[in-house]
């Protein structure tokens, strides 16, 4: 167990729990600014910034001589690859400092940085449940609460304490005016003390380094706009009470949203950790379970929102679901991606995969080869939590997209005229399949066979 006390600003561990954890306490996410001519380096705040953060974690911590306090992207040098780099310190650092300004938010490599340290909260939570809140904000230049999207306007967090001056000017206001100076010590000072206090009380574990290439954004694509886009996350499994003979309740509860595919990895429901993985894309999701009529109501034809089926196999053993089931892949519904997740620790599932596998492609034939290859090789079966993770973001943009194509096809009611807020999804020009999947489906035509 780790024991921290404070004395004065410095935070102090048990010996024990300090042990060679020597990984940078913070990443500082920041937008470059573009130059203007007059020959000086336009992001040299930003760096006495970081400097001088860093000398206050050094101070408030017992880090050797040579470790990293921070890490900021100036630190990469020549010829060092750069996504490898970034991707290694995401995956690393404890603490993870978006720098809020305008810029921030229109910057896609930003949201890439925020997206990749995100996944390792949401996958934690998903071990523990528990929650891993390890994003520090700082106001570079303040934001108006409207302008920020879904995953920044989420955070907890409450910047008065650093100063009523470094809330009406941010630190940007606070480094250039000289009156000012001692606000911005301050504004300094405690966020560091934030740092400190977040990164030894969180204890966020380190993660598998994320293709920052291939990441999306956690603020959706560019130009696209920064409120939070609809989701449905529909779960067709059984509960505990109505499972099939001899099937093990280890991984269900008393509602189709327990369904738990990936215990004892994970101990949280699947349902809500696609909901976080959904939400850390900038969309708003809405969960239910396919026995809830409700839940698709809606006109075949007529689209309200893209959709995440997410089937598991052992759910067509009832026969009344399973004809329910058939009956929705029968209807021309491409904007609902389908994924099955599948545990290949869980021994009753791999004793009868061939039978399930076989009755999911003649019950669902269209959901199983619709799409690109990626979204196949997610209704063949996704094996693990991590294989999941990634690849939902793709799936999420498969059904954005194919919900935009035909959405856009039906006028609203009246006849008249009224442009759609474009809904992208967080992966556009992707089509990668994570290695984690089956390796034969890497070769697959990407066509989907639509115009």
């Amino acid at each position: 167990m780790r024991v921290l006390t404070q004395d004065g600003g410095r935070v102090h561990a048990t010996t024990q729990q300090r042990a060679a954890d020597h990984r940078p306490y913070f990443f500082l996410s920041y937008a470059h600014t573009p130059g203007y001519g007059s020959g000086t380096d336009p992001d040299m705040w930003v760096e006495r910034l970081f400097h001088d953060l860093c000398g206050h974690v050094m101070a408030m911590t017992d880090l050797p001589a040579g470790a990293s306090a921070g890490f900021i992207d100036r630190e990469i040098g020549a010829g060092e690859g750069w996504s490898e780099r970034l991707g290694e310190v995401l995956a690393t650092c404890r603490v993870f400092v978006p720098l809020f300004s305008p810029r921030y938010f229109a910057s896609e490599m930003c949201g890439k940085e925020w997206y990749a340290f995100a996944q390792r909260a949401i996958h934690h939570r998903a071990r523990s449940n528990q929650r891993a809140e390890a994003i520090v904000p700082a106001l570079w230049v303040p934001v108006p609460p409207s302008q920020l999207p879904g995953p920044a306007e989420r955070l907890q967090f409450n910047h008065r304490d650093f100063g009523d001056r470094y809330v009406s000017d941010g630190l940007y206001g606070l480094i250039k005016l000289r009156l000012f100076a001692q606000e911005y010590e301050r504004a300094v000072y405690e966020l560091a003390k934030r740092i400190v206090n977040v990164a030894d009380t969180i204890q966020l574990g380190t993660g598998r380094p994320v293709d920052y290439r291939m990441a999306p954004s956690a603020f959706g694509p560019p130009n696209s706009t920064l409120a939070p886009r609809p989701m449905q996350v529909t779960i067709a499994a059984p509960t505990r009470h109505d499972l099939p003979d001899g099937r093990s309740s280890d991984y269900y509860g008393d509602t189709p949203q327990d369904w738990n595919p990936y215990h004892p990895t994970s101990v949280r429901p699947l349902a809500y950790v696609t909901e976080d993985l959904v939400r850390s894309l900038n969309y708003q999701a809405t969960v239910s379970s396919f026995d809830e009529e409700a839940g698709h109501a809606e006109d075949k034809h007529t689209p309200s929102r893209p959709e995440i089926l997410l089937v598991d196999r052992w759910a067509l053993q009832d026969e009344e679901r399973r004809r329910r089931l058939a009956a929705f892949d029968a209807e021309n519904r491409p904007w609902v991606t389908m994924v099955v997740p599948w545990n290949r620790e869980d021994e009753q599932s791999r004793a009868a995969e061939a039978e399930l596998t076989e009755k999911l492609e003649e019950t669902m034939p269209a959901k199983m080869s619709q799409g690109r290859a990626f979204c196949r090789a997610a209704a063949k079966g996704v094996p693990s939590m991590e294989a999941f993770g990634q690849l939902l973001p793709q799936v999420v943009e498969a059904a954005a997209q194919q919900y935009l194509r035909h959405a856009a096809v039906y006028p609203p009611a009246g006849g008249g005229h009224t442009e759609r807020t474009r809904l992208m999804g967080p992966m556009a020009q992707t089509n990668h399949i994570p290695e984690t999947l089956d390796p034969a489906m890497d070769g697959e035509d990407a066509d989907d066979g639509r115009p």
